[in-house]
């Protein structure tokens, strides 16, 4: 295997013969190849320095990670789930948080979980946080603080959850007002409950009220009578809310008929609701039982979303905590695992760009193109195309950050042995 080249100290260099995707520059499947010039932190016309024939291995842009748990990451040795069912998920996280989320467990493991994303290459996250008072209270201003201390490495935002059935109470206003005050998104689990549509035509007004964008958790189920997300488009239309609307998961509409599903897509299209796909999570809890063989992937309709112009993204979710056993925040594993699990590989439209642009766009973090100009922030991967890329796991990753390779050891599960004590 051709060794990729060692840039250390090294400020001025040159990368060339280098394949880099064409959806980076439009909508193509193939690469370009291209040199790539580095001048301190920046990518440059020309630079002086050492020159690196790469031979057709690719370059990359670092990842977007834009729905991730960082808050429940890391929790499994202490509260596994019993059977990999969602009820169980739910029961086991609700038991460790009340008995253990105080802010320096919070803290350590949240921080753990950035050294990984950062480590295998990722730029900026959006992590949902557990807001259901008291928790509020203790861990958005560790999110704040880890925002600020890591902000030259990973990009940070956060949006609220909770249940749809505490947004009619006073005490949501309150989380609303400190997720606001920290610069974060609204978000809620749009579970079905009667009065469903006026609950998020209340959920939309208190995000209006304060500007926010909203980020929902939507019909992670395989029942086919769960219609959250057509309620979520129908609610957008009525009361015409304006800022970027986001629905996470959206199993359920994979198992609908195909005439309901459809009605439910063009709504989503007209509200300009964008979505992200956490296919590992929803890979292991759909369908999930002890006694039979899973009949579907958990997937929603990604394919067709996207022919609909419905921006769709693809995201690591939960991190070796009961609602997903595994997983370890690395954008080239999502991107290998959605490409099996979807069948993104054959598909006429480009979905490179789904880890990366897309879900820097729908999150309003600053767009990074691999141009001279911009900052000096990519990965090159041995890989020379997109078989070779999904056929292994790129262990051997380059990630360049500031125009400087960073080192890619992960820290270490030993170190948060002293966490894991049940209690």
């Amino acid at each position: 295997m051709r060794e990729l080249p060692d840039l250390d100290g090294l400020t001025d260099y040159r990368l060339v013969n280098a394949h880099l995707p064409e959806a980076l520059n439009g909508n193509g499947t193939g690469f370009e190849t291209r040199d790539i010039h580095v001048s301190g932190q920046r990518l440059v016309t020309s630079a002086d320095g050492p020159q690196f024939d790469l031979d057709g291995a690719m370059i990359v842009p670092t990842f977007v990670d834009m729905h991730t748990h960082l808050d429940k990451g890391h929790i499994w040795p202490r509260s596994p789930n019993p059977d990999g069912s969602f009820p169980s998920a739910l029961a086991a996280v609700d038991h460790d948080r009340h008995a253990n989320w105080r802010a320096a467990d919070v803290r350590q493991r949240m921080e753990f979980a950035l050294r990984c994303a950062y480590a295998h290459g990722t730029r900026a996250i959006r992590t949902h946080i557990d807001s259901a008072p008291p928790q509020h209270a203790i861990s958005w201003p560790i999110f704040a603080e880890l925002r600020d201390k890591w902000a030259r490495r990973v990009t940070l935002q956060a949006a609220t959850i909770v249940g749809i059935d505490l947004v009619d109470q006073d005490e949501f206003l309150a989380v609303a007002d400190l997720a606001a005050h920290h610069g974060g998104r609204l978000g809620c689990v749009a579970y079905p409950v009667p009065d469903l549509a006026q609950r998020l035509a209340t959920f939309l007004a208190i995000a209006g009220d304060r500007d926010m964008e909203v980020d929902f958790h939507v019909d992670e189920t395989s029942d086919p009578a769960a219609a959250g997300l057509r309620a979520i488009a129908e609610a957008v239309l009525q009361t015409g809310f304006e800022n970027t609307v986001v629905a996470g998961h959206c199993c359920s509409l994979a198992r609908q008929p195909d005439d309901e599903a459809r009605r439910t897509l063009d709504l989503v299209a007209k509200a300009n609701i964008k979505v992200v796909s956490l296919p590992m999570c929803n890979l292991y809890l759909q369908d999930r039982g002890t006694e039979h063989t899973p009949g579907w992937r958990g997937v929603t309709l990604v394919h067709e979303m996207r022919a609909r112009g419905i921006a769709v993204a693809f995201a690591s979710d939960n991190t070796r905590d009961p609602f997903y056993a595994y997983g370890d925040l690395d954008m080239v594993e999502v991107m290998r695992e959605a490409t099996r699990i979807c069948h993104l590989d054959h598909s006429a439209a480009c979905w490179s760009n789904a880890f990366s642009l897309v879900p820097a766009e729908i999150c309003g973090f600053a767009p990074h193109r691999l141009e001279p100009g911009e900052g000096a922030d990519f990965i090159v991967c041995s890989a020379r195309n997109w078989n070779e890329f999904h056929a292994r796991p790129q262990s051997d990753r380059l990630v360049v950050r500031g125009g400087r390779s960073i080192g890619r050891a992960l820290p270490d599960y030993r170190e948060l042995d002293h966490l894991m004590e049940a209690s």
